[in-house]
Formats: structure tokens, C-alpha cells, sequence
């Protein structure tokens, strides 16, 4: 499977499974600092109260935060995870 077929839905990912999508809802559940476990415990929970069906192992979760790092919405800091407001830090 060729990397950009994974980024955005398409016929073989779900809308709630693209890494784009998934890397935004990890970004909804850092409204503070948290620990990678944290932040993954975090996103199930949300995920459930949304309904959404499909599940994400933590393989996937983990392609997704490097997707949120390789764009510049995250950082690790002394290990947690904190959302990064590139309107206000650009880089």
C-alpha cells in the first residue's frame, strides 16, 4: 500500500481512519501536555463516546502521531505530548 493512500479516506480507509483524520482527533485530546499512553487511553474513550466503529490499534494510532510531528502540530517535551499552535509559533 503506497503511503498516500493512507493520509486521506479513500476506498480502502475509513473517514474516521485516514492518518489525517486520526491525527486530528489525537490533536482534540491534547488540551494539555499528556503522556503518549495517556493521549492513546485518551483517544479510545473519545472515539467510543463518538460511536464510531472502527477500531485503531496502536500501530496505526503511532503512524498518525508521527504524521501530527512530521507536520508540525505536535512535540514531545520531558514525555508528553503537547499540541503545538503554529499561528501564534510558526516556525
Amino acid at each position: 500500500m503506497r503511503f498516500g493512500f493512507v493520509l486521506l479516506p479513500s476506498k480502502f480507509i475509513e473517514a474516521d481512519q485516514a492518518l489525517l483524520t486520526l491525527g486530528g482527533q489525537i490533536l482534540l485530546q491534547l488540551d494539555s501536555p499528556l503522556s503518549v499512553a495517556e493521549t492513546w487511553t485518551r483517544l479510545n474513550d473519545w472515539r467510543a463516546k463518538q460511536r464510531m466503529q472502527s477500531s485503531v490499534p496502536f500501530w496505526w494510532f503511532a503512524l498518525a502521531l508521527d504524521v501530527t510531528f512530521s507536520i508540525g502540530a505536535v512535540q514531545l517535551e520531558h514525555g508528553l505530548l503537547r499540541k503545538i499552535d503554529n499561528a501564534t509559533n510558526p516556525h
